[in-house]
């Protein structure tokens, strides 16, 4: 690139975290046909992270702290590990519409980048002002906060936590993002520390109105080691695609000059809403916290190999299942709704 590289990092999602952020889904909301099972869901994610770490829990109205409360209190979280904060929040899709976290000389900062809407397809107002909502309401105590006038969704990036991105250039350098990609790395490297750059040409699955965000496609487990989406049946519509991106994924190169360490993970068997539309199902959104990886499941042959294969990327965690059909009726799953911070990030509520 010709410049100076930046001293910040963005660490890995493996590396120890202080806390986990999600938002409650409202009844009102996208998932009011099938909250029951959603709210569900999201207590059994819920508890389960708060028996590894703290978990903060935003939600939209007081009315329903207590009911989350007594939810969490019957599937046995861990009370004192779970914190609450009320905002106002369009989604509930909180990796794309929180701050990232970067650690500079040891010190935390957050960054602040622009959320539109996942390329202008749905009102976002509110989460367009979630970053700072947060920070004013004094969670992040006094660690700097700087908002980016660029667009960018944390679902849409992966890092080995040693300056790598991976990402799909179909979400990151959008049109319907951002109109300059010439200074996209330069950005990435000024505010998230990214040195080396592995753009994926292919990937992506039907029913994913994120244009083909990485956490549904392939994931960093370890500096060396990636786990991605894989379809071996031709018949299938992603097989042409997937395959593809296979190829490339072979191809890329460590920072040492040697090939990642490839785990394929299936796709399970098409998941489909009333009207017929494809769901993006996938293992790949899978969410590491302290000690754990929480999995996507789909009731589906192709679970126990995927979380065969995860356990072989994680040997030094837990590989905990979740059903998350009810999730992906809105074409997200654990990754997608959550947010990790790292330990140098200390978040509490007032």
């Amino acid at each position: 690139m010709g410049q100076r590289m930046t001293a910040k990092r963005m660490p890995a999602e493996w590396a120890p975290q202080s806390m986990v952020l999600i938002a409650w889904p409202h009844p009102d909301g996208d998932f009011g046909p099938w909250f029951d099972k959603v709210e569900h869901c999201y207590g059994l994610i819920a508890t389960l992270i708060s028996q590894y770490q703290p978990l903060l829990i935003l939600f939209k109205e007081r009315s329903q702290r207590d009911f989350i409360t007594q939810r969490l209190q019957k599937q046995r979280a861990i009370e004192t590990n779970v914190q609450y904060l009320q905002a106002d929040y369009d989604d509930i899709w909180v990796r794309d519409t929180a701050p990232l976290a970067v650690i500079e000389h040891g010190r935390a900062i957050l960054v602040d980048f622009q959320f539109n809407g996942w390329g202008n397809k749905y009102p976002c107002a509110k989460d367009k002002r979630l970053g700072e909502t947060l920070y004013r309401a004094g969670i992040f105590g006094d660690i700097p906060y700087h908002p980016v006038h660029w667009v960018l969704e944390g679902g849409s990036i992966e890092t080995d936590g040693q300056g790598t991105l991976l990402a799909t250039r179909k979400s990151v350098l959008n049109p319907n993002r951002n109109g300059d990609h010439q200074s996209a790395e330069t950005l990435l490297n000024r505010y998230l520390g990214f040195k080396r750059f592995l753009w994926l040409d292919h990937g992506h699955l039907q029913g994913d109105d994120t244009d083909a965000h990485i956490d549904t496609l392939a994931r960093f487990c370890r500096p060396d080691t990636i786990a991605y989406t894989a379809c071996d049946d031709p018949a299938d519509s992603h097989y042409a695609d997937l395959q593809a991106m296979a190829r490339q994924l072979a191809a890329f190169k460590t920072p040492a000059g040697e090939p990642f360490r490839l785990f394929p993970l299936p796709i399970p068997k098409p998941v489909y809403t009333n009207e017929g539309r494809r769901l993006p199902a996938t293992y790949a959104n899978f969410l590491i916290i302290n000690g754990a990886v929480l999995v996507p499941v789909y009731n589906d042959p192709a679970d126990e190999f995927a979380l065969a294969q995860l356990t072989k990327c994680f040997p030094d965690r837990k590989i905990i299942p979740i059903p998350a059909n009810p999730l992906i009726l809105q074409y997200g799953s654990l990754h997608c709704m959550s947010m990790q911070y790292p330990a140098p990030v200390q978040c509490e509520v007032k």
